[in-house]
């Protein structure tokens, strides 16, 4: 770890960097924002690790915990939630086996995440897994969307 923290601070001191570059760059490399990393940084920089913090949990662009190798992202603002969001999410997370406190699978290769508004609200309810937007979905196309991605990682752990 800290042979790439070392190659974010360099990048940092060349390019006059700021805050908010050196937590892109660690959440880049990690996938997240480890205490160890801004703890390492902070002192490095003796720069207040409430200053990283402050900014880490102000964007939601940062993640203070690991999170799953694919990102689902649903909807849940006015029009997603009349076409049945609450239900897709009751369905994804009960088939991931994720307690109500948790968004990601034990084996990283989950995350479940909720948000106010995508934005696409003539085609709700809408998912996004992986970056890839999905319209007026339903719990089975979700749930074969899933199904598919587990197959996926199934057969790359098998290779």
């Amino acid at each position: 770890m800290e042979q790439r923290l070392e190659g974010i601070l360099n990048n940092y001191l060349q390019n006059e960097g700021n805050v908010i570059s050196i937590l892109q760059d660690i959440e880049n490399e990690f996938g997240y924002l480890p205490e160890d990393a801004i703890s390492w940084i902070s002192d490095r920089l003796d720069v207040p690790p409430a200053r990283f913090y402050g900014i880490a949990t102000f964007y939601s662009q940062f993640h203070l915990k690991p999170r799953g190798k694919h990102c689902i992202t649903a909807c849940t603002g006015t029009a997603c939630h009349v076409k049945g969001s609450e239900w897709l999410i009751s369905s994804l997370t009960s088939e991931l086996h994720l307690l109500p406190d948790e968004d990601t699978t034990e084996d990283r290769k989950f995350t479940v995440e909720k948000v106010n508004c995508l934005g696409a609200c003539s085609i709700a309810p809408v998912v996004v897994i992986d970056k890839e937007v999905y319209g007026k979905m339903s719990s089975d196309r979700l749930m074969k969307l899933v199904k598919k991605l587990e197959k996926k990682e199934s057969e790359k752990e098998k290779a």
